[in-house]
């Protein structure tokens, strides 16, 4: 069996990060980097490398019709794009059953929309998943979900980072998941009741962390670790057959992209761009030399739904 390995973008723009930090929004600050400046870099990069890859996008969005021009030029080249809700609630699994919907069934209306082609992966955001979202995702027709995240690491710190938030006053919009959800399967499932058990439901396609320690193997944490120990890291899920990297706009962004005052919170923006491309065209280089071919995550949600 050919081992297959997706890369799969986040576009969530500066205003979220924002949001999750607890701040107000700057007037100074440039408004959408994500879509201006982080898709032309991975449009760049991914024909370099010979990639096609899955986005994520948030459907409000596409109102600003740069941003729908942007996601029909990426569907256009072969890229595939996936729906990550209407307006990126990070509350979303607390809403009402009819709030999630419109939030899912919306957000794919507006990207079909823009692309011509209706979404057929979804991912919440802040990783968020609980059964009656997952009721939601099968009832609106969703061909797959990727949004869990068994990672005892992201979760530890996260709940530090909100704790030291509401110390110093700042109130985030982030929410933290249940710890149930460290006993999720590591790799694709068919979501049970409860979600994190194995069942007969819809195709999971867990963010990838590796074996045994559950570190996290997503943009963020590669691109601080750098080229060498992010190497190591995927070497460490290179002897399994479906790798799902997820990564997030400004993993192509930097201080420089007028963002000065966020990178105050957000470190990994304190990285040039050049350093993060680089790890990650180092990690595209270790899983080809593993055997890996690149696919969308469409394409990797049917080959594993076939054994899931």
């Amino acid at each position: 069996m050919t081992r297959l390995c997706s890369l799969s973008v986040d576009l969530d723009e500066v205003h979220h990060y924002r949001a999750i930090h607890g701040l107000s929004a700057l007037a100074t600050e440039r408004a959408h980097p994500v879509y201006d400046i982080a898709i032309p870099r991975f449009e760049i990069w991914a024909a370099a490398a010979g990639l096609e890859l899955t986005f994520f996008a948030v459907g409000a969005d596409v109102a600003r019709p740069e941003n729908a021009q942007a996601l029909a030029r990426l569907a256009q080249a072969g890229h595939e794009i996936g729906n990550h809700s209407l307006d990126h609630r990070y509350d979303l699994t607390l809403l009402s059953q009819d709030e999630m919907r419109r939030q899912v069934q919306d957000s794919s209306l507006a990207i079909e929309a823009a692309t011509g082609v209706a979404p057929r992966g979804f991912r919440a955001p802040g990783y968020l998943m609980n059964d009656r979202l997952a009721d939601v995702l099968r009832e609106s027709g969703v061909g797959y979900d990727s949004s869990v995240f068994p990672c005892p690491a992201y979760y530890a710190a996260k709940a530090a980072v909100l704790l030291a938030q509401r110390c110093a006053g700042r109130v985030s919009k982030s929410v933290l998941d249940g710890p149930e959800v460290l006993l999720a399967p590591r790799t694709p499932y068919r979501l049970g009741r409860p979600y994190y058990r194995r069942g007969d439901g819809l195709l999971e396609l867990p963010i990838q962390v590796t074996p045994w320690l559950g570190l996290p193997v997503i943009g963020t944490a590669l691109t601080l670790a750098g080229p060498t120990l992010a190497s190591w890291l995927v070497r460490q899920v290179a002897n399994q057959d479906f790798v799902n990297l997820e990564l997030h706009g400004v993993d192509v962004l930097d201080r420089q992209d007028g963002l000065e005052a966020l990178a105050r919170y957000q470190p990994d923006l304190r990285l040039p761009v050049a350093r993060k491309l680089a790890v990650l065209s180092a990690v595209v280089d270790v899983l080809r030399a593993r055997g890996f071919r690149f696919v969308r995550l469409d394409q990797l949600a049917r080959s594993a739904g076939a054994g899931a």
